[in-house]
Formats: C-alpha cells, structure tokens, sequence
C-alpha cells in the first residue's frame, strides 16, 4: 500500500475504506441503495508534525492505522486510479 506522496506538516493520507456491498447476513444490497461516505480508511502516509512552540509535535497516528473520520474532511484525490483523502490530524476522530 505504499505511495508517492508525503503529506506536509500535520496532515495525513488515509485509503477510505470501501462500502460494503453486501449485509452481515449475506444479502448483495443493489446498486441503487443510498450509500453513505465512508468514515473509515486506513492510514497510508502521514506528515512530520505540527510546530508548536517552535518545536515539532510528532502526529499520534502511524502508516496502517485504521481510523475513523470527519465525514466531510479532507481534500479527495486520485493516485493510479486509487482514491485517497488528505486530512489535517484534526479531523481523525478514532483509530481502531
């Protein structure tokens, strides 16, 4: 899961998680049932840290975390045909 890109500062590059297409109970959910937008993603590439008091603060989470995030947070890019979302440390909510 390695890519090539290095989030500056205190943010972070999470692989969202895709949404399930079939229930716990085996049922295939169609195509045209309201999917909602992930919150959850596993953490790919993370920055150097934020400054505070002109020293470097290190981030709490690390590559291969699963997390949960802000729904709306982040920026969505496109990496070889793989989507990811750039988030601020801020916006994770949880890791599990």
């Amino acid at each position: 899961m390695s890519i090539n890109l290095k989030p500056l500062g205190d943010r972070v590059v999470i692989q969202p998680k895709k949404a399930d297409e079939k229930t716990a109970s085996g049922l295939f959910l169609p195509s045209t049932a309201s999917k909602d937008k992930p919150i959850t993603g596993v953490v790919v590439a993370v920055g150097s840290g934020k400054t505070v008091d002109g020293q470097r603060v290190s981030l709490e989470v690390k590559v291969g975390d699963n997390v949960i995030y802000s729904e709306y947070a982040g920026t969505e890019i496109s990496l070889n045909e793989e989507k990811y979302l750039i988030v601020r440390e801020d916006d994770i909510l949880a890791v599990n």
